[in-house]
């Protein structure tokens, strides 16, 4: 399970003030504490400095790189924001994110393959963001073979089939829940991952929810998740779910994650 932490997001008003101020030492905390709790990438987005999200952006890789040798996600819409960071990062970097839309897709695509990375690939055309698992499947497809067509690996495409907020559609985790095992059957090699707080956005006690989804993800298959490593009890959640879908040998996931107090 592929665990891309999300913290490092200029949308959280502690990190955009610490962008702000250029405190270095709070985001490299915010680094250094998601690294040790599990994270396999390290997201980074600057995206609220609108006109100097490149400059910002490049600050904060400098700043988490001195301190982590996690490989970065590289959080942004803008192709030309992305073109500038790929150059600077340490290892090959996972792309945050594609669209069917075609200026994102044409601008962004092409960066991928030529410098191989892995990408998140929204279930999101001009048209509309897909509601049934059925259209969330349709827009995979195009993806699939978009991303493919550009010898882009299978392997490194992590399709998101986007979950909308439960308190404005009940239904939306249902259609994502049914998306993600359709895709991970329908694509072999392919990846599946979600941005998860999303469900839960408008709802009292959200940790709840997000954990609760997050299980019912896991069994249906998916492999990837953009959260909060941090969080002991939601790490502990994947770790159990993992192992009781049996995605981990002998439990030894679970087992290595308690010996080292990471469950909660």
């Amino acid at each position: 399970m592929l665990i891309i932490a999300e913290r490092i997001n200029a949308s959280r008003k502690s990190i955009s003030q610490a962008i702000s101020s250029k405190d270095r030492a709070f985001i490299q905390n915010e680094a250094i504490n998601q690294d040790r709790a599990g994270a396999d990438y390290i997201d980074v987005n600057a995206g609220t400095f609108v006109g100097e999200e490149a400059e910002k952006l490049k600050w904060i890789i400098e700043a988490v790189q001195e301190v982590s040798e996690k490989p970065l996600c590289i959080d942004s819409p803008d192709p030309a924001v992305i073109k500038a960071m790929v150059p600077l990062v340490d290892r090959t970097p996972m792309i945050n994110s594609i669209t069917l839309e075609p200026e994102r897709m044409e601008g962004i695509l092409p960066i991928v393959a030529e410098h191989k990375t892995k990408v998140i690939a929204l279930c999101q055309s001009e048209a509309a963001m897909a509601d049934t698992a059925d259209d969330k499947l349709r827009l995979a497809e195009q993806l699939v073979k978009q991303v493919t067509d550009a010898e882009v690996p299978v392997d490194n495409l992590y399709i998101d089939p986007l979950v909308y907020p439960l308190a404005t559609n009940t239904r939306s985790a249902a259609a994502t829940l049914n998306a993600i095992e359709k895709i991970m059957k329908e694509f072999p090699g392919v990846h599946t991952t979600c941005g998860l707080t999303n469900v839960s956005h408008g709802l009292p006690n959200r940790k709840l929810i997000n954990r609760t989804f997050l299980i019912s993800a896991i069994v249906r298959g998916l492999d990837s998740a953009i959260l909060d490593p941090t969080d002991r009890q939601l790490y502990g959640t994947l770790k159990a779910a993992l192992a009781v879908a049996g995605r981990d040998d002998f439990c030894m996931g679970y087992i290595t994650a308690f010996r080292e107090g990471r469950l909660e």
